[in-house]
């Protein structure tokens, strides 16, 4: 039988390879030309962040799946960590795709609503999980917020 973190980690994998492979080069030549607010001087360091998010959330659904498990199996609460993966990840190729940071920002509000509620449905199941997806709920308005202020420049 394959662990369930082996096939929550494959999926995370998965999802994040193939809608990153909708940036276009076209995309990110728009995404650069772009203003910024002068503020913004940790830019470098999004990817790790993003990095980082990542590997909590697909900890926090195998810690759920593994708690939940024992009791029903929580598809359901996996669907929904898989929809909130798919946003995060659509923010991007769907900027680029319009050319619109409004998109960008439209797309980070709705990610963050997703993950609040995912933290809370995942709560009675499992304080961790709840924490590790934390780190999202910070960083999702921070990023938004970036974006907007970006949209306002530009």
């Amino acid at each position: 039988m394959i662990k369930s973190w082996l096939i929550i980690g494959i999926v995370t994998v998965l999802v994040a390879f193939v809608l990153a492979r909708l940036n276009t080069a076209e995309g990110y030549r728009w995404f650069n030309r772009q203003r910024r607010p002068q503020w913004l001087t940790f830019e470098r360091l999004i990817p790790a962040i993003w990095s980082a998010i990542l590997i909590c959330g697909a900890w926090s659904a195998y810690l759920v799946w593994e708690a939940a498990s024992t009791k029903s199996q929580p598809w359901g609460l996996m669907a929904l960590y898989l929809l909130l993966e798919v946003v995060i990840m659509a923010y991007t190729p769907s900027m680029f795709l319009f050319k619109s940071l409004r998109v960008g920002t439209i797309i980070g509000a709705v990610g963050w609503f997703i993950g609040a509620v995912l933290a809370t449905l995942v709560l009675p199941i499992s304080t961790m999980a709840m924490i590790l997806l934390i780190p999202y709920l910070i960083w999702s308005p921070i990023g938004t917020y970036v974006t907007w202020v970006m949209e306002g420049l530009n």
